[in-house]
């Protein structure tokens, strides 16, 4: 068995990784996931949180809303609708998003509201938590 798989994480703008890892963690629908070289195919819906992937003794972390992820004994393809490094992330801005989602919260009356709201509160906040590990 391979001591690595290849990574690619894609977003409609652009190639985030393309990367070799020895392992990873990934925000499934309904928990994390936990990926090795030569695990079994499935697909998976993505939520909002943290990816992170191990390469030559170095943890990578990245923030991740929404998508899917394929994974195959040997490449593991996520295709995000949004994925940053935590050296890409604009603090400030994710700062400000987490401040208007809290508000936002507070006015909430529909359970669809609730759920919008609630995930852009969770995505502002993955991000300044993945910020901080850069």
């Amino acid at each position: 068995m391979a001591d690595t798989f290849q990574l690619e994480i894609v977003t409609p703008e652009k190639v985030v990784v393309k990367d070799a890892a020895e392992e990873m963690q990934i925000p499934g629908k309904n928990g994390y996931l936990g990926i090795l070289p030569g695990h079994a195919p499935l697909i998976t819906e993505l939520a909002v949180g943290e990816i992170t992937y191990r390469n030559g003794g170095t943890t990578h972390h990245l923030s991740v809303a929404w998508g899917f992820a394929e994974v195959l004994p040997d490449k593991v393809t996520i295709l995000a609708e949004t994925a940053e490094r935590a050296s890409e992330i604009d603090v400030n801005r994710a700062e400000n998003a987490k401040q208007r989602a809290e508000k936002d919260f507070a006015q909430c009356s529909t359970e669809e509201e609730f759920a919008k709201v609630g995930g852009d509160l969770k995505r502002a906040e993955t991000r300044l938590e993945v910020a901080e590990k850069k």
